[in-house]
């Protein structure tokens, strides 16, 4: 039987180089390929691409690449929780490209399914459509999207086989999914690793024809974005 298990996150990160694209799965701090990241964080790798619905938050997620400026460019749909983003955005150090969070997840499940490119409604009239092919579609305009994919996609899932077959939980399920599809290579990390043929087939949301590695994390610190609580009496 096929395994796509492998030791340790050094072989989950063998082959990833400077220069890369490299997606990361995760909505704010939930569903963050935690381990992962914070291995290459001890890299020596630079001038990276990486696409993610945000950029962590200082000194956590990646935000631990921003720090060492190992982030060339992101391509992201929110990144209002990284002080260390908005002053490397503001100094021209690092290249963003902000884009609807609709369009986002799209373009990566677009580029999963082998489409190149789409045309949606969202961002007409705005910086976001400035340069783009636009068409209109009953009496609506539209603008073209390009799909994305990228060298590496690391994403975070609750339990895995050891055939790569995936199950998210809750809200991070997120961009996990997509990204699995949109990887040349996808790294998956998850909580609890068994024996391929133990998940139900009716519950798993990403089969592992689209997970090279997977790999057992060695903790998760699942952090609370923004802890929002109700005044006491």
């Amino acid at each position: 039987m096929i395994t796509k298990v492998v030791n340790n996150i050094e072989e989950a990160l063998a082959g990833v180089t400077s220069d890369m694209t490299l997606m990361f799965g995760g909505f704010g701090l939930s569903g963050i390929p935690e381990n992962s990241i914070a291995a290459l964080a001890k890299k020596e790798i630079f001038r990276l691409t990486c696409i993610s619905n945000n950029a962590g938050v200082d000194e956590f997620g990646l935000g631990l690449l921003l720090k060492r400026k190992q982030i060339k460019k992101m391509i992201s749909s929110y990144v209002g929780e990284n002080a260390e983003f908005e002053r490397q955005m503001l100094s021209g150090e690092l290249e963003v490209d902000l884009i609807p969070q609709g369009s986002l997840a799209e373009r990566c499940r677009a580029g999963g399914a082998g489409i190149p490119a789409f045309f949606t409604p969202a961002g007409y009239g705005t910086e976001v459509s400035e340069g783009k092919e636009v068409r209109e579609y009953n009496g609506k305009k539209h603008v073209l999207e390009l799909a994305l994919t990228a060298d590496f996609a690391f994403i975070k899932a609750w339990k895995g086989d050891t055939a790569g077959n995936l199950i998210f939980k809750g809200t991070a399920r997120n961009f996990n999914p997509l990204m699995a599809m949109a990887g040349k290579i996808t790294v998956a990390e998850v909580e609890e690793l068994i024996p391929a043929g133990e998940l139900d087939p009716n519950q798993i949301h990403t089969p592992g024809i689209f997970v090279q590695r997977i790999i057992k994390g060695e903790k998760y610190e699942k952090r609370i974005e923004q802890r929002t609580v109700r005044t006491r009496d």
